[in-house]
């Protein structure tokens, strides 16, 4: 095995500083709606969060196979990535097309921990999906922009100082395409919040900090505006392959935890002086459940390494976030049911990763999106929407 190619060392030294955080520790966040904080603050220091920004900034410059790696390998543990891993999906906007006065003043800082940039304001009540169709508006009264709307599904915008947002800049009525008119801003939130900023957490069947926000009249500097203006659908979606690719790490790493979970209980559970895994009816499942996870694992390395070279891998990363969002639940189902009963009881952390792993088939892509991405742009069949 190419050991460089596979980062070894760094699994070796994620699995070693989740070894610090056990099930007991996740168990306690989750049961009080808690920010893992210790967490996220260990793999600050131990620079992982700012493994793909450049070393000339500050990080480690390390490639997206690298960053896909590092989550995974929490996920593995038995840890959730989802407080912290928008920090590496989020890099590329800022990398790609911020100015380099903008990437001098902020990566640095991210990369050292002084400032988090964990929150992404995108999705709206009224358009989920259809990012093109979104009302929060952004209009330029001479000095700053001035920012009216409401987002939702923000995550983390609680524990972030910095937050991305997109807002309509020209009015949909102005433009040729529903998709122009949009740019992308980095809005500082420190003074904002409490005033002309309102952040509202939402409670969720598991603990992942989302929440909504309402902009009334908040201003943002001219400077703070990434790349062009009307132009920011086009940097948000140049950055969903790299999202995807790694959101599809995570659900790797999750069915290898519930795979080992599902195959450990079952040769040591004892039932009519057998082990449960002696019968064909608790051993199949596991053996297939394995099954998906190596063929999904096969397809995301791939997209990975088409990623790293430089190409667009449009399908392989759908495909990646598809196969591996579906293999992950198929592991925590086999997981479940091998478990039984004592499956949802909260001292086996079954129940917790179970809740945690079901976000993948609705977010940060729903299943039917890629599947109509993969008919339309892959199979050259009519556009479903």
């Amino acid at each position: 095995m190419d050991t460089a190619k596979y980062h070894l060392d760094i699994r070796d030294a994620i699995s070693k500083l989740c070894s610090q955080f056990d099930s007991s520790y996740w168990q306690t966040c989750d049961r009080e709606n808690k920010y893992p904080k210790a967490f996220v603050t260990a793999l600050t220091k131990g620079g992982y969060l700012s493994a793909l920004i450049p070393k000339k900034y500050g990080g480690s410059g390390l490639s997206l196979s690298a960053g896909a790696a590092i989550l995974e390998e929490i996920h593995k543990s038995g840890g959730n990535a989802g407080a912290c891993h928008a920090q590496m999906y989020t890099m590329g906007t800022i990398l790609r097309h911020g100015s380099e006065e903008q990437k001098s003043k902020y990566l640095p800082k991210i990369a050292s921990g002084e400032l988090r940039l964990q929150a992404f304001g995108v999705t709206e009540p009224s358009s989920g999906s259809d990012t093109s169709s979104l009302n929060t508006t952004a209009k330029f009264d001479g000095k700053n922009y001035i920012v009216n709307g409401q987002k939702v599904w923000t995550s983390r915008a609680e524990h972030s100082d910095l937050l991305l947002l997109l807002a309509r800049t020209r009015p949909i009525t102005e433009v040729k395409k529903r998709t122009e008119g949009l740019s992308v801003f980095l809005v500082d939130m420190r003074g904002l919040v409490g005033k002309s900023l309102t952040i509202k957490p939402i409670r969720t069947m598991m603990n992942h900090s989302t929440t909504e926000l309402f902009f009334e009249n908040m201003p943002v500097a001219p400077e703070n505006m990434i790349g062009e203006i009307d132009s920011g659908f086009r940097y948000v979606l140049s950055g969903m392959n790299a999202e995807r690719i790694l959101i599809a790490a995570e659900c790797i790493g999750d069915a290898k935890w519930f795979i080992k979970k599902a195959q450990k209980y079952a040769k040591e559970r004892i039932v009519f002086d057998r082990p449960i895994g002696q019968n064909q009816g608790v051993q199949f499942p596991i053996a297939k459940a394995y099954s998906k996870m190596r063929a999904a694992e096969l397809m995301l390395r791939q997209a990975a390494d088409l990623f790293d070279q430089g190409k667009n891998p449009g399908e392989e990363a759908n495909l990646a976030k598809l196969l591996c969002s579906e293999a992950s639940w198929k592991a925590a189902e086999t997981c479940m049911q091998t478990f039984g009963g004592f499956g949802f009881a909260e001292e086996y952390d079954v129940e917790r990763k179970f809740r945690e792993a079901r976000l993948y088939q609705v977010a940060p892509v729903s299943t039917n999106l890629i599947l109509s991405y993969l008919a339309e742009h892959v199979l050259d069949l009519p556009r479903s929407y």
